[in-house]
């Protein structure tokens, strides 16, 4: 039994087969549109910002100073 799944770009079943060079996309033109989008940055994984440790003053520090 060959799988079928959806054409990321379009939403057309695509068999997922050796002779489907383009998979998971349906054509060369639907690999293109994907590939423009990830290098015009449409596409975006999230990214959490963290604090730089190196930017806050230890607490403790601060408090030997003060004694």
């Amino acid at each position: 039994m060959v799988a079928v799944v959806d054409c990321p770009t379009c939403g057309k079943k695509v068999e997922w087969t050796e002779a489907n060079k383009y998979r998971p996309f349906c054509s060369k033109r639907c690999a293109d549109v994907d590939l423009s989008r990830w290098l015009k940055g449409s596409y975006a994984i999230p990214a959490v910002e963290l604090d730089d440790p190196d930017d806050a003053a230890p607490e403790d520090e601060d408090q030997d100073i003060r004694r």
